[in-house]
């Protein structure tokens, strides 16, 4: 079960990595309020998550 979750996790994580990744590819505008968010921050919310899912698969793996 542990494996499971951790396969599930790194997928999830590596989904919104590439989000991210399209966000900044495509320069989609984003509001949040009255608040439009800079490209830059999904730079960070990418190398976040990409960094996120390696960490899940490598630990699905020692497991």
């Amino acid at each position: 079960m542990p494996k499971t979750a951790l396969k599930v996790g790194g997928t999830v994580f590596l989904l919104v990595a590439l989000l991210h990744l399209s966000r900044m590819a495509f320069k989609f505008h984003l509001m949040i309020g009255d608040w439009m968010v800079p490209v830059w921050v999904n730079g960070v919310g990418f190398l976040v998550a990409l960094g996120l899912s390696f960490w899940m698969f490598k630990a699905e793996k020692s497991l």
